[in-house]
């Protein structure tokens, strides 16, 4: 069977096959599916957000299901409900979109806090519940969610507790003007090209297979110890009212062993948790108002945080760390 390296360089290459550029959320993408985590993906309309969620759907195979967010939806749009049926006197359960292995939140702060609530049960405890009837989520499953950071008309802020519930947030901007031509002179020659065109290259089986194999890679003490020491750095920085939460540790963690196990080691080191720091804390960290009047960003701040915290021996990481010859099982 394959590794999960094998099958993560098969959906990257299969997604380039339509898009050009963004590897990082690609690669963030399959870190969340391999650690059952949530994305946030912001940017402004008309860079593709909505279609590198079903490009990834594709590749993979996941059941797919979008929610065009708007003000007047409602909770039950979204989880369903239970229909009253005349002809037999029953109620007939009735699931909404959610129930799907990868769900689009299409502009998910165009939704009022209430319906925004509704997913939190969904994305947390992976279960919905309708009526008195409890309902499990299909598995894997993973919240992919889009909003436009900009506009302010008829858009609600996401709560901070729901903030804390995608392990990543990563922000989307426009192409520079090599790759502007790249997506030009391709959609010129193929404008037909798009999420349709993309072939499924990894099987279910493969795809639990490989988050299991996530779960085993090693982590020394030395690197526990240096991601801890990245999230106090952030509770206890002069810019920061509100510091990342535990669960931001856990999901910093298994994002971590994920992008080891993809990089073809079965053991994390301090980059692995460097590239992630960003997309998994900036969207947590709350500012005080001093940094807000100063124009602050919590990138900037998790920059100095990362610049702040000493790195641990690399004869350390390495004496800790298990045979490479066991990477290779899936």
């Amino acid at each position: 069977m394959s590794t999960p390296a094998e099958l993560y360089d098969r959906v990257h290459s299969e997604i380039g096959t339509v898009l050009i550029g963004n590897d990082e959320i690609i690669e963030g993408l399959f870190i969340s599916l391999l650690t059952e985590g949530h994305i946030l993906l912001e940017g402004v309309p008309g860079i593709a957000k909505t279609t590198i969620a079903k490009l990834f759907a594709g590749a993979t195979g996941l059941d797919y299901s979008r929610i065009q967010m708007t003000p007047d939806i409602l909770p039950a749009d979204i989880t369903g409900t239970e229909v009253y049926r005349k002809q037999t006197g029953d109620f007939e359960l009735q699931r909404g979109p959610v129930f799907a292995n990868l769900v689009l939140v299409d502009e998910i702060n165009r939704a009022t806090a209430k319906t925004q609530s509704a997913l939190l049960e969904s994305m947390q405890e992976r279960q919905v519940t309708i009526g008195r009837e409890t309902l499990a989520l299909p598995e894997p499953f993973m919240v992919v969610a889009t909003q436009n950071p900009i506009e302010m008309e008829g858009v609600y802020e996401l709560p901070e507790a729901q903030r804390d519930r995608f392990q990543f947030r990563y922000s989307m901007g426009l192409p520079d003007k090599t790759n502007e031509r790249r997506i030009v002179d391709r959609f010129d020659s193929q404008p037909d090209l798009g999420p349709g065109e993309i072939e499924q290259v990894v099987t279910p089986t493969e795809i639990a297979a490989a988050q299991e194999t996530t779960l085993q890679v090693h982590v020394s003490d030395a690197v526990k110890d240096y991601l801890i020491d990245v999230i106090d750095a952030t509770r206890s920085s002069d810019d920061v009212a509100h510091g990342a939460s535990t669960r931001a540790s856990l999901m910093l963690l298994r994002g971590a062993k994920a992008r080891a196990i993809i990089h073809d080691r079965n053991y994390v080191i301090p980059d692995d948790i460097m590239a992630l720091v960003e997309p998994a804390l900036a969207h947590r960290l709350v500012l005080n108002t001093d940094a807000d009047l100063r124009g602050r960003s919590t990138e900037e701040v998790l920059a100095e945080v990362l610049s702040s915290v000493e790195l641990p021996e690399d004869a350390l990481i390495e004496r800790n760390a298990p045979s490479e010859s066991t990477s290779g099982s899936a």
